[in-house]
């Protein structure tokens, strides 16, 4: 939400301290931030310019940034452990999610995937997103609704073991702790050039999955682990990181297929 450029009260921004302290908070008049560098008067946001920056009454300087859907999937209130955004570029990428795509997952989770996935199926596609769990609905809606996304997500309570509600969507997305038991009714949803993809923290998932795939009709079947690994720049002493987030999870990708089905 912007007018000439300028922040308006209920909008979402970034607070800048430095690259691993950056809060994202709602403007409000008469509302403080409060944070170990002082609070911040967040009604002395409203009519600022992105870039510029606000101090806290310690005299700490925070700039003003507009998020990004990192920053949204980032902060998520948590239920559940999230997919990384590293992760979510990989499932995107590698199952050409994109503007008008139709998509399912499944589980819900905390929403952090589903919230990406909203923001690239946009302006007329659709998130199908399941859970058995209604607190994890109830958080991820409020995580969804945060980042203005609400309109590309349909969140349903349902055991997806029992099979989808949706037939010819584009992709059909899985983390699940036994995704083996979803690959038939994951094919059965998906038309004709769908893909699936499915995230799994350890092998054993993934065997189990590959295994189903297999069985069903998928083909171009591929798994794949992301390591990102942050470089410290500075002159003198550039070099890695000593700390790094290291494995997340497993992506297993695979391409439907009509072998075998009569015509």
């Amino acid at each position: 939400m912007e007018r000439d450029g300028e922040i308006i009260e209920g909008e979402y921004v970034i607070l800048y301290l430095d690259r691993r302290r950056k809060y994202l908070v709602q403007v409000k008049r008469n509302r403080m931030f409060h944070t170990h560098r002082g609070y911040v008067d967040l009604g002395e946001v409203v009519g600022r310019r992105y870039g510029e920056a606000v101090k806290s009454h310690l005299g700490f300087k925070f700039y003003i940034f507009k998020p990004t859907i990192r920053n949204y999937v980032m902060k998520v209130e948590r239920k559940t452990q999230i997919i990384y955004p590293k992760d979510i570029a990989l499932i995107i990428t590698y199952t050409g999610i994109g503007p008008g795509s139709r998509v399912i997952e499944a589980g819900t989770g905390s929403g952090a995937l589903t919230t990406a996935l909203a923001y690239y199926v946009r302006p007329n596609g659709k998130v199908y997103s399941y859970d058995i769990k209604e607190e994890y609905l109830k958080k991820a809606e409020k995580n969804i609704r945060r980042a203005g996304l609400e309109d590309y997500v349909e969140l349903k309570l349902k055991d997806v073991t029992e099979g989808f509600e949706e037939e010819n969507v584009d992709a059909v997305v899985l983390d699940l702790a036994t995704p083996w038991l979803v690959v038939k009714h994951a094919y059965n949803a998906l038309a004709d050039w769908g893909s699936i993809a499915s995230y799994s923290p350890t092998v054993e998932q993934v065997i189990k999955t590959v295994e189903a795939l297999r069985k069903t009709r998928f083909k171009d079947i591929e798994c794949i682990e992301c390591l990102i690994r942050n470089i410290k720049v500075k002159e003198g002493e550039t070099r890695p990181e000593t700390f790094m987030v290291g494995h997340t999870g497993y992506i297993t990708f695979a391409r439907k297929t009509l072998e075998g089905m009569n015509k």
